[in-house]
């Protein structure tokens, strides 16, 4: 059977974008409220168990006031990091689309959803740096935003990439982010969370679902039509994207600790439980299902040689 006989249909479609797309019709603010305070009796700015290091014997020992700045911090760097990967790496992806600079000519409706979507993530990042700076305001966090590690290490992906190859590997980038990120905002908004952070986590949410559906359809026409060649560096290109994503920001996070007060004998532990090798495999394992999903919608397993490959990577059962 030929590549075109099996050549899916696209379904996605943004044509209700005027009356779904939060940039269009969410009426919040995202401003903190006056009695922020009240509701961090009951509310948290972050998800502690999405932070397993609060739960080390120090930390939860110095009480609800330490959990909130740790959480709060976290947030803050999130909201940065949320910003700069909207601008830098995910509209980047997008542009690939918009401007025929893929291997593959994607249909005209592929592209007109694309520049809706690149205009839901400039929303995202500008509500997303809006509460940022409020909550740093709320908290004297300064010298931000820092560069995450893993921007830094996107960037040196970009770089190090043959010119040639180098639009794939940023589709890849914005593919991988997209369906991870719906997941993670579903996990994140199950929280009971500080009212303007909901907000904006839910609008957020409300619109990386149908991105993740986007990139999905995307990548399975391109896997459809790329050569062998193209098809070899996609699948080893994605397995260091994969790493790159779930690896912990070494630097940020000792600073974090640091920086409220944390006993450089206990952030030594934390880093020590978090950072190995297995740790990183297992988030990785987890928070990439989504991914491993559409992967496997688009065919891209039945390579045995792509099983194989991301089996030993322990990303699936081999």
């Amino acid at each position: 059977m030929s590549a075109l006989s099996r050549e899916p249909v696209f379904q996605f479609s943004l044509n209700d974008w005027n009356t779904r797309a939060s940039v269009r019709t969410s009426t919040h603010d995202y401003r903190l409220p006056a009695n922020v305070q009240e509701q961090l009796e009951t509310r948290h700015w972050f998800p502690p168990t999405f932070l397993p290091y609060l739960a080390h014997p120090v930390i939860e020992a110095a009480g609800r006031s330490m959990l909130h700045r740790l959480t709060a911090r976290h947030l803050v760097h999130f909201l940065d990091y949320t910003t700069l990967l909207e601008h830098r790496i995910v509209n980047r992806a997008v542009e690939t689309i918009v401007h025929g600079e893929l291997p593959v000519a994607v249909p005209a409706p592929m592209k007109t959803a694309a520049l809706q979507l690149y205009t839901d993530e400039g929303y995202h990042a500008l509500f997303s740096n809006q509460v940022a700076e409020q909550i740093a305001s709320l908290y004297g966090i300064t010298k931000r935003p820092v560069m995450p590690r893993r921007i830094t290490r996107m960037n040196l992906l970009i770089a190090r990439t043959d010119q040639q190859q180098r639009p794939l590997a940023c589709f890849l980038l914005g593919f991988v982010s997209e369906t991870i990120i719906a997941r993670e905002l579903l996990d994140v908004c199950r929280d009971s969370l500080v009212s303007g952070v909901n907000d904006m986590l839910r609008d957020h949410l409300t619109d990386e679902a149908r991105h993740s559906r986007y990139f999905t359809e995307v990548f399975h026409y391109l896997w459809l039509h790329l050569d062998p060649r193209q098809r070899t560096f996609t699948a080893t290109t994605l397995l260091d994207i994969l790493e790159i994503f779930f690896e912990v920001d070494e630097h940020w996070l000792r600073e974090s600790l640091c920086g409220a007060d944390i006993a450089g004998t206990t952030v030594m532990e934390i880093l020590g439980t978090i950072t190995t090798a297995q740790a990183s495999r297992q988030r990785a394992r987890t928070g990439s299902l989504a991914t491993m999903s559409a992967l496997k919608k688009a065919g891209f397993f039945a390579e045995p040689q792509n099983q194989t490959l991301f089996a030993r990577a322990g990303l699936i059962d081999g």
